[in-house]
């Protein structure tokens, strides 16, 4: 229900229509509107504009609101607040030409120079609407442009990082581009509050999504901060729940439990269709995982003992390990003549309950050889002392 007002703004007509055409429970806001307005406590009603804009009866009002009202005094609130503002009402613009032409409108009425994170957040806002609509090359120009001005800044605020790694995120998602998806899908959920910022249904989206870009991504190996993350729990009593056991699955290189999931990759046919990768994938894990729980002067291994801890035919295991190495998982030398594999390093990761059991063994195991060799050289210290 639109709010008609002349041009130019009569702060009592608007008011007085307001209040005849809104429910008794917004009623306060515009009391308020008139009484800050009048008093020009700009910071004051900035704030309580947002009150206004987060009632759940305000929605078929705010578009209303933001261009009869707001729009007469803009010039005087803070611009990155003012930009907030516009992005929250756009949402409930449905068309989407009209949507564009709102925030592109909004944006050209912000002063960069007095405030690059409103611009920044327009932009990206901007990029995000694109790409509802399909224009994928009209959301990389204007990422690109958003990146060219965040790039310079420090000490920006949460939400526009969230939304420019939001969309960002979203893009490498529409082009199916996994890796970038996820490290920008992270650094999405470390500027929002998730359980503030995102409902349920968001958050079992968003898990999803990480999970299974951390599987196809042929660069990620390590998953360390998906699984330490608490979107993850999203995922718990749905119907992907499985798949975060196969995260967990990867990370420790278990090849038996990846066989025992495996029935279940045809429910979810994104997965189905890329098991030779992900199969390679676990293999490499497995790899990782043998020589992570080998002592360090025990880490040349025969291609038949990769080829067992493996699962694969000893004549792979030189393909797999040259494949361990070209991608950094390890550092090391293979010996074509003796036909073992030296690794002097593995990539770290986040370890389970079970992999920090067995460093705990190990670390007990070095202690206690410690202690014998003190106890064998301390009499000989003694002697030489006394």
């Amino acid at each position: 229900m639109a709010l008609p007002t002349p041009p130019k703004l009569v702060l009592d007509e608007f008011i007085s229509t307001a209040l005849s055409a809104t429910p008794q429970e917004l009623h306060p806001f515009f009391e308020d509107f008139r009484s800050l307005y009048t008093r020009k406590l700009w910071h004051q009603l900035t704030q309580k504009l947002f009150q206004f804009f987060d009632h759940p009866l305000a929605r078929p009002y705010r578009v209303d609101v933001f261009e009869r009202f707001v729009r007469d005094f803009e010039s005087k609130i803070n611009q990155l607040r003012l930009a907030e503002m516009g992005v929250k009402v756009a949402r409930d613009i449905e068309n989407p030409q009209v949507h564009l032409e709102f925030l592109t409108s909004l944006l050209s009425r912000i002063d960069t120079e007095k405030s690059k994170e409103a611009h920044v957040l327009l932009l990206a806002s901007i990029a995000h609407a694109k790409l509802l609509y399909g224009d994928l090359e009209g959301t990389k120009a204007d990422m690109d442009a958003a990146w060219k001005i965040l790039d310079t800044l420090e000490g920006v605020e949460n939400g526009v990082n969230a939304a420019y790694y939001g969309v960002a995120a979203d893009y490498s998602k529409a082009k199916m581009e996994y890796a970038p998806y996820y490290k920008n899908s992270l650094l999405y959920l470390a500027c929002v509050d998730i359980d503030k910022d995102m409902s349920p249904e968001e958050r079992v989206v968003r898990a999803h999504a990480l999970s299974i870009s951390a599987l196809l991504g042929d660069t990620i190996y390590n998953f360390g901060e998906l699984l330490m993350h608490p979107i993850l729990d999203s995922l718990n009593g749905t119907q992907h729940e499985w798949i975060k056991k196969l995260l967990f699955t990867f990370n420790e290189g278990n090849i038996g439990r990846f066989e025992s999931l495996a029935p279940l990759f045809p429910k979810e046919p994104i997965l189905q269709e890329n098991y030779p990768f992900l199969r390679q994938k676990i293999c490499l894990m497995a790899l990782i995982e043998s020589v992570f729980k080998r002592q360090a002067n025990k880490r040349t291994m025969t291609y038949q003992t990769i080829a067992e801890e493996t699962r694969l035919p000893v004549e792979e295991v030189e393909h797999l390990v040259m494949k361990a190495l070209s991608l950094k998982l390890i550092k090391g030398s293979l010996d074509e003549v003796d036909r073992t594999a030296t690794i002097t390093w593995v990539q770290p990761r986040v370890l389970s309950r079970e992999q920090i059991g067995g460093l705990a063994k190990r670390l007990e195991e070095w202690v206690n050889k410690l202690s014998k060799v003190e106890e064998r050289i301390a009499p000989e210290v003694l002697a030489q002392t006394s």
